[in-house]
């Protein structure tokens, strides 16, 4: 389900998938259908990172969704459009994160090993 409103400066699309909303902001000359294709790939990478995303996942992992949002766009702009691109740089980003928390000697943290 979607809607559009608009507002004197700007656009607002509104799409909500099962439970979660979204919604966006757009100027005027800018096209609502590609922002709703640009929220559908979002939620597509966020139920295949989660699994079944729901609002919780969001709720308790926000860093995580705005990570990928990040790796999604940049600037405003859809910067990689391939799902498995994406997910392929946030599964690297999670294995960098688990090295660095990794518990480590002390010996290794003044590299003597």
């Amino acid at each position: 389900m979607c809607s559009f409103a608009l507002w004197p400066d700007r656009k607002r699309n509104r799409e909500k998938y099962a439970s979660l909303y979204f919604c966006c902001a757009v100027e005027d000359q800018e096209n609502e259908l590609i922002t709703l294709e640009i929220i559908h790939r979002y939620v597509e990478l966020l139920d295949k990172y989660f699994g079944s995303v729901c609002e919780l996942d969001i709720i308790f992992n926000f860093e995580k969704a705005y990570y990928i949002l990040d790796e999604f766009i940049l600037g405003g702009e859809a910067q990689e459009t391939s799902k498995k691109n994406v997910l392929k740089a946030i599964e690297q980003a999670d294995m960098l994160q688990e090295e660095a928390e990794a518990p480590r000697s002390v010996l290794e943290e003044i590299g003597l090993t």
